[in-house]
């Protein structure tokens, strides 16, 4: 820890193209939280929701137990947003693309969770993306220590709690979904070290995919 700050990221893991219906697929765990995605298409889209020049993607989260509620529907938003910018939607005009993401169990970080498991989904379907995308969640606690990762009830005990979705390419901030109260300065600071913390992640995601290809070919 420095300067008030840890970046220290539970351990990682994720297996692609476990789900046989969808066409791409991947589960995604971060410490004791895990998390399953499934996307199909492109697919033929209704009449009613197809756009011109590009995809419509649709984005549903399945929480564990009992119906989706406002809290679903925000992150699935979160997500859509995310997966709209990374995706060449253009390239599939007038068609479908569905992202089916059920959360597994929830200890902490589910939204960025959520956000790894879908890119990691996305590359396994073979869809053109500009760019990756990671999530990363951070909580500022009661002394004002910024945890990266943080645990269910780390969450709880904190007083302000970020998460961030980063681009690739230029570790950009592609979206953030922030609650609690903090400071410019400190908002800086969660902003810094989950870009730090986001090339961990993309080494991961390429660890991950070389270590796939290996075994097949």
């Amino acid at each position: 820890m420095a300067g008030g700050v840890g970046s220290v990221l539970r351990e990682y893991g994720s297996e692609q193209n476990l789900l046989s219906k969808p066409d791409g697929s991947a589960s995604f765990i971060q410490g004791d939280t895990s998390v399953l995605a499934g996307v199909y298409g492109p697919a033929e889209v209704k009449v009613s929701k197809e756009i011109y020049d590009r995809a419509t993607l649709e984005v549903v989260i399945q929480p564990k137990v009992g119906m989706a509620s406002v809290r679903e529907r925000a992150r699935e938003q979160c997500v859509r947003e995310t997966c709209e910018a990374a995706l060449l939607s253009t390239l599939h005009p007038r068609s479908s693309l569905t992202l089916i993401l059920q959360e597994v169990h929830d200890d902490g970080s589910l939204l960025s969770c959520y956000l790894n498991a879908a890119c990691m989904a996305l590359m396994d379907a073979g869809l053109p993306m500009g760019r990756l995308f990671c999530g990363v969640t951070c909580a500022i606690d009661a002394e004002s220590q910024i945890i990266t990762d943080p645990t269910a009830q780390q969450e709880k005990e904190s007083r302000a709690l970020l998460t961030f979705a980063i681009d690739s390419k230029d570790c950009n901030v592609m979206m953030s979904l922030t609650k609690g109260s903090f400071s410019v300065k400190e908002l800086q600071q969660c902003i810094a070290v989950s870009q730090k913390a986001s090339e961990r992640i993309f080494q991961f995601y390429r660890d991950s995919v070389q270590r796939r290809y290996s075994k097949i070919l």
